[in-house]
């Protein structure tokens, strides 16, 4: 392989990273606050692309307006999550609520195929995010080189919010000690809405661009993708933002460089990003950035 179709493999990676990010970024703020891991968080993003192509192709809307609009209905769509599924057991035991965001998970999925039918859809969009660039040799598409800018732009966005507002000292103390937050007059079940919404939108956007990178949809697409970008949030330490962003562009970087560097192993490229988040966790075992006091981890 030559330096310059290395580099273009290390941007689609990155690219392929940046959508792991988002989603992990949702899965890493819900465990921050409620210790739980929100199966059906992959089913929202599931849900993005699908508003998205529904609003775009069948309503008409421009397509940013049809993103953001996605944004806003995935995030009340989590917010109605919280309040239906999750809210009524938040004293109940943690496998109850486990239990609980798997057959949210499976609500979603099978109602977007009774809706949507469970075939595969190919997903316009417009052309400008297909289109090539010559870059110094590197001949990359649009999408992949927005990709990581929006993830790590939004990163710098929510690092803001999380440490710079009184909503982000608030999700933080939530994270803290939910019992003392709770003491101190502060609307604990406002604040996880607010962390429920965050995630679904940043999923929902996730769901919209790996659509276009790769046009095809169905009510199922959320299923591994949903699995790799808790792998990525475990790996880059599960309650960490900045973990999970990290872990996210670590994930697709090996993911997309190791199928370019060994093309015979392509059938096993699902495989990569779990034997490396087993060796990475072999030895740290809380993740990249994970604090060593797991129960008690931080944004």
């Amino acid at each position: 392989m030559d330096v310059s179709l290395f580099l273009q493999q290390v941007v689609n990676g990155m690219s392929l990273g940046g959508m792991y990010a988002l989603i992990a970024i949702g899965y890493t703020m819900v465990y921050g606050v409620l210790r739980l891991i929100n199966f059906a968080h992959a089913d929202v993003m599931m849900v993005g692309a699908f508003a998205t192509l529904f609003l775009f192709s069948a309503v008409g809307l421009p397509f940013w307006l049809s993103i953001f609009l996605t944004l806003l209905l995935c995030g009340l769509a989590g917010m109605l999550i919280d309040r239906i599924a999750y809210r009524p057991l938040r004293q109940a035991s943690k496998i109850s609520i486990l239990i609980t965001a798997i057959g949210v998970s499976f609500f979603l999925e099978n109602t977007f195929n009774v809706l949507f039918g469970g075939s595969t859809r190919y997903f316009s969009s417009p052309d400008f995010f297909n289109q090539t660039r010559d870059i110094a040799g590197i001949v990359v598409t649009n999408v992949a080189l927005i990709m990581p800018v929006i993830t790590v732009l939004l990163l710098l966005a929510l690092l803001w919010l999380l440490y710079r507002t009184r909503y982000g000292i608030a999700i933080r103390a939530v994270a803290f000690d939910v019992n003392t937050v709770r003491l101190m007059g502060v609307d604990a079940n406002r604040i996880i809405s607010l962390v429920f919404a965050l995630g679904s939108s940043l999923a929902a956007l996730g769901g919209v661009f790996y659509a276009i990178s790769y046009p095809t949809i169905d009510p199922l697409m959320g299923v591994l993708i949903g699995l790799k970008a808790f792998a990525a949030a475990v790996l880059g330490g599960i309650g960490s933002v900045t973990g999970a962003v990290l872990g996210g562009f670590i994930l697709g970087f090996t993911e997309v460089v190791a199928v370019a560097l060994f093309p015979e192993l392509g059938g096993y490229k699902d495989a990569f990003a779990f034997l490396f988040l087993i060796l990475v966790l072999l030895f740290r075992p809380v993740g990249i950035m994970g604090d060593e006091r797991l129960e008690r981890s931080r944004f």
